[in-house]
């Protein structure tokens, strides 16, 4: 039964969230677009989500160009261009590492805004609550996975994980070996990663999907009070 259920996990499930995110996302935008945005917050505790949102977005956005190149790039070219399998574990938790401390903290800061602001909390709705509560589980999976990497410091492991990934871009189906042996948390953690691909066409993380790119030195909103505005 156990084998069934894990297969089903982590055979079937990783296109079944890729389905649902394509074809989730493509709905929304078809008939939701006034939804297709984050809320603004920004006059509510401003400092702390100034800082909190910077962090933030700079470690996820590390994060996940991190793991779509560390994951997707094929071992052999990584080798074909001098990185050894160790020297490419270690830019990855270097690199994952800070970048997920930064998001930690960052995340921390939205959370603690977000539930302990009673008007901020008045004006969230159950999903922006839950998706944070998941981010940030995934994230202290991903934090916690650092100490067992490093007891596999030749990299194999890491070479292993990216070969599971591969192998379920190009549809093998013996993708699922390729998870033998890995640590539970590993396991966790890809469980929440990939419910995150499921349950993101239904969150405010759509918006992602749509960012100019010059939303990372984008000026917040600017607001003048009534005196100031008349004055001018």
């Amino acid at each position: 039964m156990w084998d069934a259920i894990y297969h089903l996990i982590y055979g079937y499930y990783p296109y079944v969230a890729v389905v649902v995110f394509v074809f989730g996302t493509w709905r929304r935008f078809r008939t939701g677009q006034f939804g297709w945005k984050s809320k603004s917050s920004q006059l509510l505790r401003r400092r702390e989500l100034m800082i909190g949102s910077n962090l933030f977005h700079v470690g996820v956005i590390v994060i996940l160009v991190g793991h779509l190149l560390g994951f997707l790039t094929p071992h052999s070219v990584l080798t074909s261009v001098g990185i050894t399998a160790r020297q490419h574990l270690i830019v990855a938790l270097v690199l994952g590492g800070a970048a997920g401390i930064s998001c930690f903290i960052g995340l921390t800061l939205l959370i603690h805004r977000r539930l302990f602001d009673p008007r901020i909390r008045r004006t969230s709705s159950a999903m922006d609550i839950y998706i944070l509560l998941h981010l940030y589980v995934q994230l202290i999976l991903g934090l916690a996975t650092i100490p067992i990497s490093l007891q596999h410091l030749d990299g194999m492991q890491l070479v292993q994980l990216g070969h599971y990934f591969q192998h379920l871009v190009i549809l093998q189906g013996d993708a699922i070996s390729y998870l033998a042996g890995v640590h539970w948390i590993v396991h966790l953690h890809l469980f929440f990663g990939l419910t995150l691909i499921l349950v993101f066409p239904f969150t405010r993380l759509v918006h992602m999907l749509s960012l100019p790119l010059s939303y990372i030195g984008r000026s917040y909103i600017l607001v003048r009070s009534k005196r100031r505005h008349r004055a001018a």
